[in-house]
């Protein structure tokens, strides 16, 4: 197994490239979000992710023998918290500048620190009170100068519903960490696809628009993005210690930063530049004592 891990600048390469994908599969979501219902767009989302993520079971030799399971209902739930997770988080980027909706995403972690404490019996560490509390004070920092008087609802709904991803994500992680006993990171993230193609095709009778050829190649660039940046990033926890990878969530953030002032011509707002370091900090103290745990138990 070593000898796959220790690829250090290949997990940090595919870990920069993750980071470009999923920068292109929110610009590709937010470019749809006036156009498209919010449930087609995670259909085609979902749908053609399905294409990269079985190539790549293909090419691993993986499938079908990695879609066995032993934990249907595990998965189903998974899938379940992954799929609304999906939904607030595209919701939250059609209100939110991008940047600033991929910086809530960076909550995730931090909240599964959290869950493991109370779903896991995991221990309260000290890692994970100062984590809890980086993030704390950085989301206050972005949210509560929008909260004031004259401010568009749009833009704090969007808030609301990029927390409540990050808290939906961290139970689909807490998930991962119990199902992911007995079953491969393939078939987790076909399952979870798979289910997340189904809950868009179910918002079919709530009123689907026909699309242009523009829109159509969007809809579809994001599903492709989407699979892609999945791949890489496991590749890239496969090649690189996490602890490695935790300083290159902050140029992860550049993209978004790149798209938001190129693409969208929206300015950084002095709340996220305050926020910036306060969340990416709390995540790196929950991923670095993560890693710190694992390392002391193989001792």
């Amino acid at each position: 197994m070593n000898n796959v891990t220790d690829r250090p600048l290949a997990g940090i390469l595919l870990r920069l490239m993750s980071g470009i994908l999923f920068t292109g599969m929110m610009v590709c979501v937010k470019l749809v979000s006036t156009q498209v219902p919010l449930g087609q767009t995670i259909f085609f989302r979902s749908a053609f992710a399905l294409l990269p993520i079985l190539v790549f079971m293909l090419w691993r030799r993986e499938f079908p023998r990695a879609l066995v399971t032993r934990r249907p209902l595990g998965h189903l739930l998974r899938s379940g918290l992954g799929a609304a997770a999906m939904f607030a988080s595209f919701a939250a980027v059609a209100r939110l500048p991008v940047a600033e909706a991929t910086l809530l995403a960076q909550l995730a972690p931090v909240f599964t620190a959290i869950g493991g404490v109370l779903l896991l019996s995991e221990r309260f560490t000290l890692h994970r009170a100062l984590a809890f509390a980086l993030v704390l004070c950085g989301v206050a920092a972005l949210v509560v100068p929008d909260l004031g008087a004259g401010q568009p609802a749009g833009r704090v709904i969007g808030y609301g519903l990029g927390i409540l991803a990050a808290l939906l994500t961290a139970g689909a992680m807490v998930t991962v960490r119990r199902i992911s006993r007995t079953e491969s990171a393939a078939s987790i993230a076909f399952y979870f696809v798979l289910v997340t193609t189904l809950a868009g095709l179910a918002t079919l009778p709530l009123g689907w628009v026909a699309v242009s050829g523009k829109t159509l190649a969007l809809l579809i660039l994001a599903g492709l993005f989407g699979g892609a940046a999945h791949i890489c990033m496991t590749l890239a926890l496969r090649f690189t210690e996490v602890s490695r990878l935790a300083p290159f969530e902050y140029v992860a953030l550049v993209w978004p930063v790149l798209a938001d002032l190129l693409i969208f011509g929206l300015p950084l707002s002095s709340g996220f530049l305050v926020a910036l370091p306060l969340v990416l900090g709390g995540a790196a103290l929950a991923a670095l004592e993560g890693h710190r745990v694992r390392r002391l138990l193989r001792r």
